[in-house]
């Protein structure tokens, strides 16, 4: 099986330091939800794991997190995209949960639902928490600059062999013309 896992805002839909509070604020990247599809006709199973502290600081609930949810499944659908899974954290960080990213709880969960080992398994994110999460789990670091990715990259301390990319289009440009990415 081919899978993987991409950090939601920042990577997919524009960022803000505000949160993504409602469906309205939640805009796709230019190109992100093409990429996915892409993603999906190389055989690929896409699916999210993100951070929702949003919800533990009462900025919005679950019923706005399904509605965003729904939204970002509407746009991907139109464009022949599938993101076949959303993993998620609502816990602040002073909750000190094993979910929430840098620490590896969704990555274990989501290898847990699909009976698969991360080794190798790709992982995009623009913050270094998304990376460590993912490396520590096995995966391969991917980088994007859109959302947090710029500072990020500035910012330095990459977990080893992170790959550094524009957006999520240009990351998936590369892994398409791999060899691995024809097995």
């Amino acid at each position: 099986m081919k899978l993987i896992i991409l950090d939601r805002d920042g990577v997919i839909n524009h960022d803000s330091p505000d949160f993504i509070k409602s469906p309205a604020e939640w805009i796709p990247v230019p190109g992100s939800l093409e990429a996915i599809a892409r993603l999906n006709q190389a055989g690929y199973r896409v699916v999210v794991a993100s951070n929702q502290s949003g919800i533990a600081r009462e900025y919005f609930d679950m019923t706005v997190l399904n509605a965003i949810h729904q939204k970002m499944h509407m746009l991907a659908q139109q464009v022949g995209a599938e993101i076949e899974a959303i993993f998620f954290c609502p816990h602040a960080a002073a909750d000190n949960c094993d979910c929430r990213k840098p620490k590896p709880g969704m990555f274990a969960e989501i290898s847990k639902r699909y009976n698969v080992n991360l080794k190798g398994v790709p992982t995009v994110g623009d913050s270094l928490r998304d990376l460590q999460a993912g490396f520590i789990s096995g995966c391969a670091p991917y980088l994007v600059l859109t959302g947090k990715g710029e500072k990020t990259n500035a910012t330095g301390g990459l977990p080893p062999g992170t790959m550094v990319f524009a957006n999520l289009a240009a990351m998936v440009d590369h892994l398409l013309k791999s060899p691995a990415a024809a097995n």
